[in-house]
C-alpha cells in the first residue's frame, strides 16, 4: 500500500458529525471512506457504508474483519442512556469493539481520532471553569469520554499509530434521527410556532438567555478532525474545536426569529420535550400543506437535547487557541452558520 493511500473508517457515519466528516473526506479526493452505522447507507464513488451493531463484538469482527487497508479510524459514535453512569458501558464498549476488530488486521493503521466534547470538563454538570482548556483536571467520574481516552492512551503504548481527541461545543449541521441536533430543534420549533401563529419564545431556564455560549459548525469540525489526524504535530493530543466567536441567546434569538418571519415574545421557561410531545399530528398536516419531505416526527425532533442546551444558565465555552497554535486557523461566524443551516433545511424540504 502506498504511503499516501488513505482509508478512513468513520464510526457513526449517519450522525451530524459523522455525516459531515464523510462528505468532507470524500471531497478531498485522496481518501477511500468506509462509514459504519446501525442503519448503513448507499455506497457511492469512494464512499461505502457498512451496517453493523457496534455493541456486538462478534458482529464487529464479522463485518470489519476484512478491512485490512484502514489507515485512519474516526470514532464519532454515541448511544444515549438515561443517566451519566449508564452512558459509560455502551459507549466504551463500542469503541473497544471497533479497535479490537480493526487494529489487529490493519497493519497500516496510522491514527485513531476520538470525538469527545465539553463533558470532559464537566460542562453538563453545572457552572464550570471557563474558558475550559485541554490541560484542565478531570472531574469526578462517571464520564465515558475520559474512559474512552484512557483506553486509547493505554492501547497506543508501543504502537505505530497515534491518537487525537477532538472536543467540540454543540455541533450544528444536517442529520436526521439524531438525538443531539440543536439546529433542527430550533428550526422545527420555529416552524411550528409560525404555523400556530405564535411568536418565537426562548424556552430555556431563567439566566440561560444571557449566558455566554459558543457552537461548532459540523463542516468546520470535519476539517479540524482530519487536520488533527494527519498532522504529525497533533499526535496524541486533545484539541478544543469551536467556531471562534461567542454569543448570547438574548442577542441571537431575535435574529433567528426574523429569519423565520416571527416576532419575539419574552422568554418563558418550558420543557420542549413536554410541550412538543403532542405535535406529531400537526407536523404531518404541515408536511401535507407545505409539500415537505415525509420525515417522521421523531427523526426531526430532538426536544430533550434542546431542553438540555437551553438549561445552561451559566457560561459554556472553551479556549480554542491550542488548535491555532498547532496550525488550524479556520473559523465560522455562528449567526451565519445557523441561518445557513436553516436555509439548507428549507432547500431539503425539511421545514417550510
Amino acid at each position: 500500500m502506498s504511503p499516501k493511500h488513505k482509508v478512513a473508517l468513520v464510526v457513526g457515519a449517519q450522525g451530524v458529525i459523522g455525516r459531515n466528516l464523510v462528505t468532507h473526506l470524500a471531497s478531498l479526493g485522496d481518501w477511500d471512506v468506509i462509514g459504519l452505522s446501525r442503519r448503513g447507507g448507499p455506497s457511492e464513488g469512494r464512499v461505502r457504508h457498512v451496517e453493523v451493531d457496534l455493541l456486538d463484538a462478534a458482529d464487529c469482527r464479522a463485518k470489519l474483519g476484512g478491512l485490512t487497508h484502514v489507515t485512519h479510524i474516526f470514532y464519532a459514535a454515541y448511544q444515549d442512556r438515561p443517566t451519566w453512569a449508564e452512558l459509560v458501558p455502551p459507549n466504551l464498549a463500542m469503541l473497544v469493539n471497533v479497535v479490537d476488530a480493526v487494529e489487529p488486521i490493519a497493519p497500516g493503521l496510522r491514527h485513531i481520532s476520538l470525538m469527545q466534547g465539553y463533558k470532559v470538563y464537566g460542562a453538563h454538570l453545572g457552572p464550570f471553569k471557563t474558558p475550559a482548556r485541554e490541560t484542565d483536571a478531570n472531574h469526578m467520574p462517571p464520564e465515558f469520554n475520559v474512559d474512552q481516552q484512557a483506553f486509547l492512551e493505554a492501547r497506543q503504548q508501543g504502537k505505530a499509530w497515534s491518537w487525537s481527541a477532538i472536543r467540540p461545543s454543540v455541533v450544528c449541521g444536517f442529520a436526521l434521527g439524531n438525538p443531539m441536533n440543536l439546529a433542527m430543534v430550533i428550526a422545527v420549533y420555529a416552524a411550528i410556532s409560525k404555523e400556530l401563529g405564535l411568536p418565537l419564545r426562548f424556552p430555556g431556564k431563567p439566566g440561560a438567555y444571557d449566558s455566554l455560549l459558543e457552537m461548532t459548525d459540523a463542516g468546520l469540525l470535519a476539517k479540524a478532525t482530519v487536520w488533527a489526524a494527519t498532522d504529525e504535530r497533533c499526535a496524541n493530543q486533545a484539541f478544543n474545536i469551536n467556531n471562534g466567536d461567542l454569543f448570547r441567546w438574548s442577542e441571537l434569538w431575535p435574529k433567528i426569529a426574523r429569519h423565520f418571519g416571527l416576532e419575539v415574545a419574552p422568554p418563558l421557561p418550558m420543557s420542549l420535550d413536554v410541550v412538543m410531545a403532542d405535535k406529531e399530528p400537526l407536523w404531518k398536516r404541515m408536511q401535507e400543506k407545505h409539500g415537505l419531505e415525509r420525515h417522521a416526527y421523531k427523526d426531526v425532533s430532538s426536544w430533550r437535547f434542546g431542553d438540555f442546551v437551553f438549561s445552561w444558565n451559566y457560561d459554556m465555552f472553551a479556549d480554542g487557541t491550542k488548535a491555532r497554535r498547532f496550525g488550524f486557523h479556520e473559523y465560522v461566524d455562528t449567526e451565519a452558520m445557523f441561518l445557513g443551516i436553516f436555509d439548507d433545511f428549507r432547500r431539503r424540504r425539511v421545514i417550510p
